[in-house]
């Protein structure tokens, strides 16, 4: 019987996984064991799954428990979506680096939110991933949780654990790019590649055509189409691909949009498309409205969504088990499969799953201008990760000043000043780096 241990089972992520998985044809049982630290959102995670498996007429067996050692002996799988101090911390992520002019959409796997994000919740991590060494060294470890690049260096530098990253960009855009295109999705071809939330779309065709010239030429001159997507068109317009992230969060990956108050009023617009603090603004109503939904679904005011969702987790539990083949695209180490971004580091890429594991597939190289976009990130995930691992708050504070957007908009002295005050507001949630 395959067993599956999820971390973070409060998490928005856990009814749509669970389902998932619940929805693979053939495996009608198991046995799912939900952790969280907060009794009360398990307890409304544990009674939510509880009423999907019994409406898909499923005979999982459900465990909940907020002590993941109690559960994870002989895990199959390890699903994590953990969130470490984020509603504590999610504010300071956002409003002190506004302080310095560094203006971030999300923040939360890049720039200084992201790195605060990361120095948070490696280190438990880490801790994770040595239990899971000792309690089941044969599962494979899916990761949904943020910043996913930095979270994989880590896991690949410090574990032996079979781990792949997950994130939903590439499904969700190639959807998006076939509707811009106005072609069925089923038809769309693509190859895409480089680092989670920087993947490329290197090429994208229509029943043998290359379909760029159409994307450029609609983006240019349909103006409501450029406005669903403006800094991804820009983006395109000037290296020539159109990349896997919402163009909010993409705006704080590089230095050309957000410098500037001018620039953001220019490029970004509400909500995903690049608001000022919208990740900080409604994470916590989010999360609030979630628990909501949760509980009106186990009053039986409201049906749960039933459907099998894009998300790739279930996928490639279905193709080991199954030995059924599948193509997912996961965060995996560099190992000369793209050869022009550092090797053994994180990449995205298209993985063959079967019987045999889960199987990077070789790329080659990327345009030379996407391999430096994603270079230029790829120092910062480095550094913090290496700042960790050596519990260095100077690696910590260099990792900042490598960013993109914090170097566009402050000085070095600055800089320091703004990681110091990250580091003295979340003191009590970060290991104590000296």
């Amino acid at each position: 019987m395959v067993k599956i241990t999820y971390l973070g089972a409060g998490s928005a992520f856990a009814p749509v996984l669970s389902k998932d998985i619940f929805l693979i044809p053939g495996l009608d049982e198991g046995e799912l064991c939900l952790v969280d630290i907060d009794p009360e959102r398990l307890e409304l995670s544990r009674k939510t799954t509880e009423i999907i498996n019994k409406k898909l007429n499923r005979n999982w067996r459900i465990i909940s428990s907020t002590d993941r050692r109690e559960v994870m002996e002989d895990s199959d799988f390890i699903i994590n979506t953990i969130e470490v101090s984020g509603l504590q911390t999610v504010r300071y992520d956002y409003e002190i680096p506004l302080k310095y002019g560094v203006d971030q959409c999300i923040g939360d796997t890049v720039g200084p939110g992201g790195i605060m994000k990361a120095l948070r919740t490696i280190p438990v991590w880490l801790e994770i991933l040595r239990d899971a060494e000792e309690l089941c060294p044969d599962a494979y470890i899916l990761n949904y949780t943020n910043p996913m690049s930095m979270m994989m260096l880590a896991t690949f530098r410090a574990s032996k654990m079979k781990a792949v990253g997950l994130c939903h960009s590439v499904q969700g855009t190639s959807m998006r790019l076939a509707e811009y295109l106005e072609v069925p999705y089923e038809e769309l071809r693509w190859r895409c590649a480089g680092i989670n939330h920087m993947s490329w779309f290197t090429e994208l065709t229509y029943r043998g055509e290359d379909m760029y010239p159409v994307l450029k030429r609609k983006a240019r001159e349909d103006r409501e189409l450029y406005e669903k997507d403006p800094v991804r068109f820009e983006i395109m317009f000037h290296f020539g691909y159109f990349v896997t992230e919402s163009s909010g969060h993409m705006s704080e990956y590089i230095p050309y949009f957000r410098k500037r108050p001018d620039l953001i009023r220019k490029y970004c617009r509400e909500g995903y498309l690049g608001e000022s603090g919208f990740y900080a603004k409604n994470w916590p109503k989010w999360r609030k409205a979630l628990d909501e939904r949760r509980k009106r679904i186990i009053r039986g005011e409201e049906e749960p969504d039933l459907k099998r969702s894009v998300e790739y987790a279930s996928q490639i539990i279905e193709g080991i088990i199954f030995d059924k083949k599948q193509v997912i695209y996961g965060n995996v180490l560099n190992t000369g499969l793209i050869t022009n971004l550092p090797q053994n580091e994180v990449v995205e890429v298209a993985c063959l799953v079967d019987k045999n594991g889960i199987q990077p597939i070789y790329f080659g190289e990327l345009p030379p201008q996407l391999a430096a976009l994603c270079r230029s990130n790829m120092a910062v995930y480095d550094m913090t990760v290496r700042a960790i691992m050596n519990n260095s708050y100077e690696m910590a504070e260099q990792a900042l000043m490598l960013d993109p957007l914090t170097s566009a908009v402050c000085s070095l002295d600055e800089i320091r000043r703004m990681f110091r005050e990250l580091y003295e507001a979340e003191k009590e949630y970060l290991p104590s780096l000296q």
